[in-house]
């Protein structure tokens, strides 16, 4: 075999361990971005189940508190505005607006003795935590795969191959706004 032969034979060698090296990194890219689409389609789901859910909840307080018409209008437009949100800034805006507007609607409930004992409220009550919860672990998937995702798109050599042939964009973390973070890293103060 001649020396040009050799060459050639590295030369094809290395050029199939860059390729196969780029095209490694490419799928972990996508593997990851589906992962946070993944997540995020989670979160919306979620979401549009407690929007079903609402009216409900809704219907059932509005036959024990008729006066309400401006907290239960409140709801109803949170719930749109939740259903309507497309990115993850504005899901979060529309997740502290229900959170005031679901709050504001079982205080009233409070006030009602005979609807805090009905049967169909307690279990929409019941359901609506549920889905809360599901909602917040939701949140927690999606932040974890947009933080691996974000620190993969910035370390080398990822970086510089996503340059090259990657659109994968930084995503937003689902935040929750820090008046809210406050309330949440203060610990309760107990008296005796």
């Amino acid at each position: 075999m001649s020396t040009i032969g050799i060459v050639l034979i590295v030369i094809l060698v290395v050029v199939v361990l860059i390729v196969g090296f780029v095209a490694g990194i490419y799928n972990s890219l996508v593997r990851l971005d589906e992962r946070v689409n993944e997540a995020w389609s989670d979160i919306t789901v979620q979401m549009k189940y407690r929007a079903d859910l609402i009216p409900n909840v809704v219907e059932t307080v509005k036959g024990y508190a008729k006066h309400e018409k401006e907290t239960f209008q409140m709801v109803t437009e949170a719930r749109t505005a939740a259903m309507g949100a497309k990115t993850v800034k504005q899901a979060a805006e529309a997740e502290k607006e229900m959170q005031g507007a679901l709050g504001r609607l079982f205080a009233i409930a409070e006030a009602y003795p005979e609807l805090k004992a009905n049967e169909n409220f307690v279990k929409l009550q019941s359901q609506l935590q549920d889905v809360e919860d599901k909602i917040q672990a939701a949140r927690r998937f999606y932040n974890a795969g947009a933080k691996d995702l974000n620190t993969k798109i910035k370390t080398f050599p990822t970086n510089i191959v996503n340059k090259i042939v990657g659109h994968f964009k930084k995503r937003e973390y689902f935040e929750v706004e820090e008046s809210e973070k406050a309330k949440i890293e203060k610990a309760p103060e107990v008296k005796f």
